[in-house]
């Protein structure tokens, strides 16, 4: 139901800001410019009284989140890993968002994996605790089996969750079409992808059968990883709406105090954090895409833990070099270097001038290289980075907007553990090692290998390929007949040398 009345939706969305208090508080803290402050205000001032009370108990930003739903939630939560950006104020109310959220009944919750297990939950289960965690999407259980007392923790989805995310949902798509149709301009940034991408992200994260796919393969890419943990999935008790997995105990990441008292090295778990995102991302192009404090808890052991794999990302082998090369060019302050990857790539028009663009990217890079987090303002970067993507027309890359959106999690998740970090420093031997390992010499033979071998395996249909390329040129008119005379015998000979290079290159490999 993609209308005209989710107008009814935006409106009360800013009414509920306005009636919490919580306008003025988040423009400010994201230091929103003057006119834009007083647009929003003027459009949401009329309706105040349309707005969700909330909760009073609450923080304003926090009050009016929780007021309008899952969608607005998963939005607070990313807000929440950024007090460069939103405050440190701020960001510490909108913690609550994460992980501890109002539970619904722990009755309805056994209810519903009575119904999904076939099976009554006293005979699967010799314990089911009230809720751990409640998120806006599922709550957390732990329970011990029946069989042989192991505690897991049992995942349950919110009743209603579905319909609930399908109306914020059309809401977004209303709003991205009326920013297209009002501003022309905006276009560029491609705002009904962004909410297209955003839809099928969540699809996938209302199924469990899904989320529980993703932990096992998450589980086997990175088994060999020193100081990373990822619970095990057991699927015999796993469906739709419930999930069923190892207990893992630890500290929550965003308990500085409690990992202190533990004596635990918060320098060095907020550099593996970065660092194991970056190698996940590169290495094995599946990566946690929802990496918040309150899906990461550190074992006594100092290993870190993950939770939650409802939001996971892909990105393909060619993406991966990209993004690679970018984050090296930066780190290496060859800003040419990164104009040329994106161009090469197609992320900037073609028209627009690469020196302009390179020295746009100096301007972005140079003020923040080798300065500690402290010394960057985000909220200030992020500005000039769309005014760059805007002067040079750069599109939203929808293939990215997850790799970036949890690239900006992950470092307020670093940040929070340690304020003095230095993200490029940090990223530099990851990045380093993937590029050495997949761009120069050697990637290109491995690339050259596989289209050895995917050629060689069309050597029983080279026959007909040439025999097709045969009639179509003898049907052809003798007045288009120039110098593909012969296109038919290069393609034989050509097949033939690929497949005899795959056999070759397949038997020595």
């Amino acid at each position: 139901m993609r209308g005209p009345h989710n107008l009814w939706r935006l409106i009360r969305t800013g009414a509920t800001f306005e009636r919490t208090g919580a306008m003025a508080l988040a423009l400010e803290a994201m230091e929103v410019p003057p006119r834009l402050r007083f647009a929003a205000r003027l459009l949401g001032w009329p309706f105040k009284w349309l707005g969700l009370r909330g909760d009073p108990a609450l923080p304003p930003v926090t009050r009016a989140l929780t007021a309008l739903g899952p969608a607005y939630i998963k939005f607070g939560q990313v807000l929440s890993t950024r007090p460069d950006i939103v405050g440190e104020d701020l960001a510490l109310q909108l913690k609550y968002l994460q992980d501890q959220l109002p539970p619904f009944p722990t009755s309805v919750a056994k209810a519903m994996v009575a119904s999904e297990l076939r099976l009554p939950v006293d005979e699967v289960f010799s314990s089911f605790s009230e809720p751990v965690a409640a998120a806006s999407i599922a709550q957390v259980h732990r329970a011990s089996l029946a069989e042989n007392g192991r505690d897991v923790a049992v995942k349950v989805l919110r009743p209603g969750i579905e319909r609930a995310f399908r109306k914020d949902i059309d809401a977004f798509y209303f709003a991205a079409r009326t920013i297209e149709f009002l501003s022309p301009a905006s276009r560029r940034l491609r705002p009904m992808d962004v909410i297209r991408h955003f839809d099928g992200v969540v699809k996938g994260e209302l199924d469990l059968r899904l989320e529980s796919s993703a932990a096992s393969e998450f589980a086997d890419n990175t088994k060999a990883d020193a100081g990373f943990q990822v619970p095990r999935v057991i699927w015999g008790l796993s469906g739709r709406s419930v999930m069923t997995l190892d207990w893992a105990e630890g500290i929550n990441l965003a308990d500085n105090a409690a990992i202190d008292a533990a004596g635990l090295d918060r320098k060095a778990l907020g550099a593996r954090v970065l660092q194991l995102f970056l190698s996940h991302a590169l290495r094995d192009g599946l990566f946690h895409g929802d990496m918040h404090q309150g899906n990461l808890k550190v074992a006594a052991n100092g290993d870190l833990i993950a939770y939650d794999f409802g939001i996971m990302g892909r990105i393909d082998e060619y993406t991966r070099r990209v993004y690679a090369e970018i984050l090296m060019g930066f780190i290496r302050r060859d800003y040419r270097r990164v104009a040329e990857v994106h161009f090469e790539a197609g992320y900037v028009p073609a028209d627009r001038d690469i020196d302009d663009f390179a020295r746009a990217l100096r301007a972005v890079g140079e003020p923040i290289f080798g300065l500690d987090a402290t010394q960057v303002s985000m909220a200030r970067l992020l500005s000039y980075l769309f005014e760059v993507t805007e002067r040079f027309g750069m599109e939203t890359r929808t293939e990215l907007i997850l790799l970036q959106r949890t690239m900006v999690v992950v470092e307020g998740v670093a940040r929070g553990l340690d304020p003095h970090i230095n993200i490029w420093q940090v990223a530099k031997p990851v990045v380093e090692s993937y590029v050495a390992r997949n761009v120069g010499p050697m990637a290109l033979l491995r690339d050259l290998t596989q289209t050895a071998r995917v050629m060689g395996r069309f050597g029983p249909r080279l026959p007909r390929l040439v025999e097709a390329a045969l009639i179509a040129q003898a049907e052809q008119p003798k007045a288009l007949d120039t110098r593909p005379r012969f296109y038919a015998l290069r393609l034989l000979i050509g097949g033939l040398a690929l497949l005899g290079f795959g056999i070759w290159l397949g038997q020595l490999l």
